[in-house]
């Protein structure tokens, strides 16, 4: 008896915890001509839920997650908490089959007050169009 009431509050307190990281859509974004020769483009959103994170960078990654060359307006965006940015990210035509996913990765500044910071990146693979 007293193993499964242990047990269950276990299991209670995995419910009432919870990570605030950051989201981006779409979770498969699609790649298009762009108004640039020889680039494709496409537009994402990202969504900030981290209290004391405001900076996220933007990075392009082939399938063994190695950098691939990219544009976008900036490579480290600001989107306050609770706030919401949109971006464009631009590919190279030759470098199509080998992007894979197109992620933002929080950054965490040494002058933040809190002792321990976890770093989150979310990523968001790439639709690949016959």
């Amino acid at each position: 008896m007293y193993r499964q009431v242990t047990l269950a509050l276990a299991f209670l307190s995995c419910l009432s915890l919870h990570s605030n990281a950051h989201e981006m859509t779409p979770t498969y974004p699609t790649l298009k001509s762009s108004y640039i020769d020889c680039v494709h483009v496409t537009k994402m959103k990202l969504f900030n839920r981290r209290e004391g994170i405001e900076y996220y960078s933007i990075q392009v990654y082939t399938d063994d997650w190695k950098p691939l060359p990219f544009a976008s307006t900036s490579k480290v965006i600001q989107v306050k908490h609770n706030k919401r940015k949109l971006f464009d990210v631009y590919i190279r035509s030759n470098d199509l089959d080998k992007a894979v996913y197109i992620c933002t990765e929080s950054k965490v500044f040494k002058s933040n007050k809190q002792a321990t910071l976890v770093s989150s990146r979310i990523c968001s693979k790439i639709k690949k169009t016959q």
